[in-house]
């Protein structure tokens, strides 16, 4: 099994990876089979299913698999460039996407949302159609955002090709077991294994890069977010509050009257500020998801701010190490709130950071492992309800707490020596299973929990 540290964090666009990135990315494939067939096309038409239903407007769905059918990709994203695509597309009904002809797409009629039972496959179930100049439909196709970005035909995800079966790389590890025993036989760390098996796809200078910049985007979004205010879109009124915060923390410093218990609301700045961004629709980074983007960045940005020793240099093991884990998880499990609940979201971020801080910090694998069994043992069960259908509460702070779960699990395992009762792989099974057990109206469709109990207009 090979998941690229690369797939595990992608470059895109707010406020989610499932619900935004997914059908933008589902759009440009769709685009690309109309390129490489020999028909003639005059229009395009998509249906939403299931939570991409639900909770689409709020998770703007509809904006992104407009966008996506006009040519835009997650990573290229450019907002202004994306209105003015817009206004021009509500005022014309029509796309104009590279390579293909002008084709009819009128908002208000070609994009449905079907409320009814999920798409067999998964929750996030959407169905991409193109027709001919009668308006008859001639090319179909049915995707699946699995979550974190991820997107599947109907076709590969019925085969299972949700991950590389490509070139053999070095250490296939399937399991948590099977990712320790092949590191006890190698003597390697779970990032030499994890490096080992990407330059085996590419190189060394890209593997860096990739890593440089991947962390300088999750940086420069920390920054964005705790040096803007105001009031997040969507029509919940909700204030940014990780700006505020850091002030406050900043006018603190050097006050020596600080409880020590203080560190936790830094870490939190610096979670929310990536979440309050990706709500405004903002860069972020997946990681492993939109929904889950803070945690991560915010116990790197902890450790090199506040851990004495921390470097920089290091940045690169902490992302292969938390990919490592972040894999496993996919691979056994799943990253997507609307098929887990947040406990694949957040829950998962924290055990990738856990295992990552872990790393850099001098744990042994076995260490490492239970850094993130213990990160992701004490996420179970949590739901995703999502008020309005909206990555702001309680996803905004739910990040903060994730990367307080994460350093403390993190410390918790270095203070022992890498022994334990419960393994990684069993909660992670238990993961799965309990997503599976979860009533679908706490599985991102706002049908449930704080969406239902909270007034939101």
């Amino acid at each position: 099994m090979f998941l690229s540290v690369f797939d595990m964090f992608k470059v895109g666009v707010g406020p989610s990876s499932s619900h935004t990135m997914g059908p933008m990315v589902a759009a440009a494939r769709f685009l690309d089979q109309m390129r490489a067939s020999p028909f003639e096309f005059h229009g395009v038409r998509a249906t939403l299913h299931g939570s991409l239903a639900f909770t689409g407007v709020g998770h703007a769905t509809d904006r992104a698999t407009i966008l996506g059918l006009a040519g835009f990709l997650p990573d290229t994203y450019d907002g202004a460039k994306a209105e003015a695509t817009l206004a021009r597309i509500n005022a014309h009904n029509v796309v104009t996407p590279e390579g293909l002809p002008e084709l009819h797409f009128n908002p208000n009629e070609d994009l449905t949302f079907d409320f009814g039972p999920n798409l067999p496959g998964h929750a996030n179930g959407m169905v991409l159609m193109a027709t001919d100049a009668q308006g008859d439909v001639t090319l179909q196709e049915t995707f699946y955002s699995i979550g974190g970005g991820f997107v599947m035909t109907e076709a590969e995800l019925a085969a299972g090709q949700d991950t590389d079966e490509g070139a053999p790389v070095p250490y296939p590890f399937k399991s948590a077991a099977e990712m320790l025993e092949m590191a006890q036989i190698s003597g390697n760390s779970i990032a030499e294994m994890k490096r080992a098996n990407e330059v085996s796809r590419g190189c060394t200078d890209s593997l860096k890069n990739g890593c440089a910049r991947i962390w300088d985007v999750m940086n420069t979004c920390i920054e964005r977010g705790l040096t803007t205010d105001g009031i997040l879109p969507g029509g919940l009124s909700v204030r940014r509050r990780a700006k505020g915060i850091h002030d406050a923390l900043q006018a603190e410093r050097g006050m020596n009257l600080n409880a020590p218990h203080t560190i936790n609301d830094w870490m939190s700045a610096y979670a929310m500020a990536v979440n309050e961004e990706n709500a405004a629709g903002g860069q972020v980074v997946t990681a492993p998801t939109n929904g889950a983007a803070g945690v991560l960045p915010a116990v790197i940005r902890y450790w090199l701010d506040h851990v004495p020793g921390a470097s920089s240099g290091k940045i690169e093991e902490f992302l292969l190490t938390a990919a490592a884990i972040g894999g496993l998880v996919k691979f056994n499990a799943s990253i997507s709130g609307a098929e887990a609940g947040c406990q694949a979201e957040v829950g998962s971020a924290s055990a990738m950071a856990a295992a990552g801080l872990c790393a850099v910090m001098g744990g042994t694998p076995e260490q490492v492992e239970n850094a993130a069994e213990i990160a992701l043992e004490h996420h179970l069960g949590m739901t995703c309800d999502p008020v309005k259908g909206l990555v702001q509460v309680p996803c905004i702070e739910r990040n903060g707490l994730g990367a307080i779960k994460a350093v403390s699990a993190a410390s918790l395992a270095l203070r022992g020596d890498g022994q334990h009762f419960v393994p990684l792989d069993a909660v992670i099974e238990t993961m799965r299973q309990t997503g599976h057990d979860m009533h679908e109206k706490y599985k991102e469709t706002s049908l449930g929990g704080l969406a239902v109990n909270v007034p939101n207009c």
